[in-house]
């Protein structure tokens, strides 16, 4: 029998779970003065809008202003849930949020004004990731085997049965960047494929027994898939077979950045930030250190690095070594 512990998939959860229902005291703060800079946050990306960040409590906000200053978006109906992922489409005005107890946001105007799609206060699981497929429908995925599809831009919602009926927690979804090839990845090493652009899946033989957390393409038939423990594996043979890649911290890991075909970046519990230059053959350490965990990194135009953390927004103008990886210009 599968313990409680496994409802909360990730470090980012179980830590979200406790901040955001323990009783706690905030400081006093000015009615006009968000403290982002101490939130739960889960993450980042800039829209038509501005800049949009979101996490504890349900709460999202935009920066209009470059970070300088923050206000809470507009949300129809507020359910305090922690919101764990937010993907726009391309042109940057339409765009979805998910969180706990299948909680479903849907702006049209890059994040100003959220409208409720779906919640499920009684039996709603943890939703993990989402994305829209080549075919114009929204796939969002959670707790045990959870899976909403939405055919009218996220408008409705329906569940759907998992992949050869899964009940692992899944935790991302990723596709390649032709988009014909498409990766789930979950608990008990579970990693879901599509090479028909998400229109058929199948469940590939297990080959690691923890927790995946995220996976991201690189070129070709190649992909790097990280998760507990700082377990790290890569493929390249779109999840035929795949290789461990030995890192010295045992450190989980929860985010990642494309920058192009050959690097990408991680990071994850304590700070760590790891870097490949050579498409995953191996991993350089760029930062580590602090008791906060990395959710989500984002470069914007200007060459700005934005990182959300269990503790807050962190802002580097120039951090070197990463300033030196943004030259690479970022991509999703």
């Amino acid at each position: 029998m599968r313990s409680l512990v496994g409802l909360f998939t990730t470090l980012l959860v179980a830590t979200a779970a406790l901040y955001a229902f323990s009783p706690r005291t905030p400081t006093p703060l000015e009615s006009t003065t968000l403290p982002i800079e101490e939130m739960l946050l889960t993450g980042i990306t800039r829209t038509s809008a501005g800049l949009v960040t979101a996490g504890e409590l349900g709460k999202i906000m935009m920066s209009d202003d470059q970070g300088s200053t923050w206000r809470l978006t507009k949300i129809d109906t507020q359910r305090h849930a922690l919101i764990t992922r937010m993907v726009f489409a391309e042109e940057g005005s339409l765009g979805l949020a998910i969180g706990h107890e299948g909680w479903v946001l849907r702006t049209t105007d890059g994040g100003e004004h959220w409208q409720e799609v779906a919640f499920d206060e009684a039996f709603g699981e943890p939703l993990m990731d989402l994305a829209r497929l080549p075919s114009g429908d929204w796939l969002a995925i959670g707790a045990f085997g959870l899976v909403l599809r939405s055919t009218d831009e996220g408008l409705t919602w329906e569940q759907e049965p998992a992949p050869e009926d899964t009940d692992w927690h899944l935790n991302a979804i990723a596709s390649s960047q032709d988009q014909r090839h498409w990766m789930i990845v979950g608990e008990a090493g579970t990693v879901i494929r599509s090479s028909n652009r998400g229109m058929n899946w199948e469940v590939l033989p297990e080959f690691y027994e923890g927790s995946l957390y995220g996976i991201s393409h690189l070129h070709g038939g190649r992909w790097v898939a990280y998760g507990m423990r700082g377990n790290l594996f890569v493929t390249q043979d779109h999840g035929r077979h795949w290789e461990r890649i030995q890192l010295d911290a045992p450190i989980s890991l929860h985010a990642h950045l494309r920058l192009n075909a050959d690097t990408l970046v991680i990071g994850g519990q304590g700070g760590i930030l790891l870097a490949t230059s050579d498409r995953g053959n191996t991993f350089e350490l760029l930062h580590s250190g602090g008791s906060a965990t990395l959710t989500d990194i984002y470069l914007d135009p200007a060459g700005e690095w934005w990182l959300t953390t269990s503790r807050g927004l962190l802002h580097r103008v120039d951090a070197t070594p990463l300033a030196q990886l943004s030259d690479a210009g970022a991509s999703s």
